[in-house]
């Protein structure tokens, strides 16, 4: 894409950048979220109609019918269903997030993707993505532990970790080091990206599942209507998760590219590699 010009952006050269990506590519980059997240859907309406719903009494006594825990379908399962929901959840997070930084990746390049190509990319990527999102999420979490506000910081100088280790081909430590040299000084513009990405969720939850949730609310005394609507608010949160999500990871990507024309002349780096590889740093330019 030509209009992709390599320059230093400002915040919000970098936000109308992310949404004229998207609006430009929607079914694309909606392709790439919800093929992934679709076998969670699968997942979680299996759960439902697997799931005994609570009865709620309506008289009080002896006899009253005993209150059915509503998680009796995936506990049924055992551990066993348990490891394999987390499967399922890490598998499409890691497809989707990957499969949106090759798009991105490619548009910068000049050149054209398609769904199919953007995933199968991923293939032998999940293992090293798997490990840079394990780290990441370790370091953000005992900075949480920290008082909040350390865990926050470093999760805005962790964030272009995964374009980091994708597109440099870098391991999992040192794509998080590679985030945090080129973030330095920029951490403002990351809150803010977060900021931005959970409004829309926020927003976007409020209005795809926040209704069944209602209904949920009004059939407690009605299984079979209480399911029924669980299964709307399964549909109402995959709808929202996957108009969302691919917000957060473009914006990451371009910020990250960003940080890369800006601390090292990457559009020089780019012209002197007519073959398309993404260089890594260059030496002598920090």
């Amino acid at each position: 894409m030509a209009d992709l010009d390599l320059r230093p952006l400002s915040l919000g050269e970098i936000l109308d950048r992310t949404f004229s990506l998207y609006r430009k590519n929607f079914l694309l980059f909606l392709g790439i979220s919800a093929i992934p997240h679709s076998l969670i859907l699968a997942m979680n309406l299996a759960q439902t109609f697997l799931t005994k719903m609570p009865t709620f009494p309506t008289l009080p006594g002896p006899r009253q019918q005993e209150f059915q825990s509503p998680f009796g379908g995936l506990l049924a399962f055992g551990i066993a269903g348990v490891l394999v929901a987390l499967v399922v959840y890490m598998v499409a997070y890691l497809f989707s997030q990957g499969g949106t930084v090759f798009a991105v990746s490619e548009f910068y390049l000049g050149r054209t993707t398609t769904i199919g190509a953007s995933l199968g990319r991923m293939w032998g990527q999940l293992w090293r993505l798997l490990w840079v999102v394990i780290l990441n999420g370790l370091a953000v979490g005992v900075g949480l532990l920290l008082l909040i506000f350390p865990g926050i910081y470093v999760a805005c100088r962790l964030l272009t970790c995964v374009p980091a280790a994708l597109l440099e081909d870098l391991g999992s430590i040192s794509a998080l080091e590679r985030s945090y040299a080129l973030t330095r000084d920029f951490a403002g513009r990351a809150f803010v990206i977060y900021f931005l990405y959970l409004t829309l969720t926020y927003s976007a939850a409020g209005l795809f599942s926040a209704p069944f949730v209602v209904g949920m609310v009004l059939s407690t005394k009605n299984p079979e209507a209480m399911r029924m609507w669980l299964a709307l608010t399964n549909v109402g949160s995959f709808a929202a998760g996957v108009l969302v999500a691919p917000f957060l990871t473009i914006a990451t990507s371009v910020f990250y590219y960003d940080l890369r024309v800006r601390k090292e002349a990457f559009d020089l780096q780019l012209m002197m590699n007519p073959s398309g590889q993404i260089p890594s740093q260059m030496p002598g330019v920090m």
